[in-house]
């Protein structure tokens, strides 16, 4: 049973039919059908505005105590909207309901650290995104076991180790990366290049072990 007390919920994972089955169970014990267009405002992180999210935020239910907001793919909101929630969570008003609907968790987004804190949240189940950048981004969070998943996936699905070499190149050796890092990294990407192009390592292998020196460096933007 969902507690009424709760102003703020976080659905995290990509199993869309259970998000939608969870979302349903909040409804029935908030809303009433017959207002529920009245009183549900399904927004997408990608066109919220600040402006536009304090409205919906100020918007009074009807003929009901609660109305409830969804922000879909909240792991994208922009800054400024990240600051305000941060702040209005200090004070959120009792007739809104926020539900911040999530597909993935990073667990550096600070932002969402700290609203889980005052939120009830639940998991759902997630699915690797299988691409060469989506092998970056676990390389960059140091889980070595994702990122040799990804990259064997990547490997059925026909990639090219070249391909992948040079995605992981542009991914990792981003703006912001400090350069006795970045110098690093180039050096065993170049060194995995070499042992692919020469032979002197079979390309899964040459791979796979770049992959896990790559994840002994963690917080690569600093």
């Amino acid at each position: 049973m969902v507690s009424k007390e709760a102003w703020l919920y976080l659905f995290i994972g990509q199993d869309v039919s259970s998000k939608d089955a969870k979302l349903k169970e909040i409804k029935r014990g908030l809303l009433n059908p017959a207002l529920e267009s009245f009183n549900l405002d399904i927004l997408h992180a990608k066109d919220i505005t600040l402006n536009g999210l304090q409205e919906k935020l100020l918007c009074l239910p009807v003929k009901t105590k609660k109305r409830i907001l969804v922000i879909k793919d909240a792991q994208i909101l922009k800054e400024p909207l990240r600051d305000f929630l941060l702040e209005y969570n200090k004070k959120p008003a009792a007739h809104v309901v926020l539900i911040l609907d999530l597909e993935h968790y990073d667990p550096k987004d600070n932002f969402i650290a700290r609203l889980s804190r005052s939120a009830q949240v639940f998991r759902f189940k997630e699915t690797l995104r299988i691409d060469a950048f989506s092998l970056g981004r676990q390389i960059e969070l140091g889980r070595a076991d994702y990122a040799l998943r990804v990259l064997n996936q990547l490997f059925k699905n026909g990639e090219k180790p070249e391909r992948i070499v040079g995605a992981l190149r542009h991914s990792l050796l981003k703006t912001g990366v400090n350069p006795a890092r970045a110098k690093r990294i180039m050096r065993l990407l170049l060194d995995c290049d070499i042992a692919i192009k020469t032979g002197r390592l079979k390309p899964a292998f040459a791979l796979e072990k770049t992959v896990v020196d790559l994840c002994c460096f963690r917080n690569f933007s600093r």
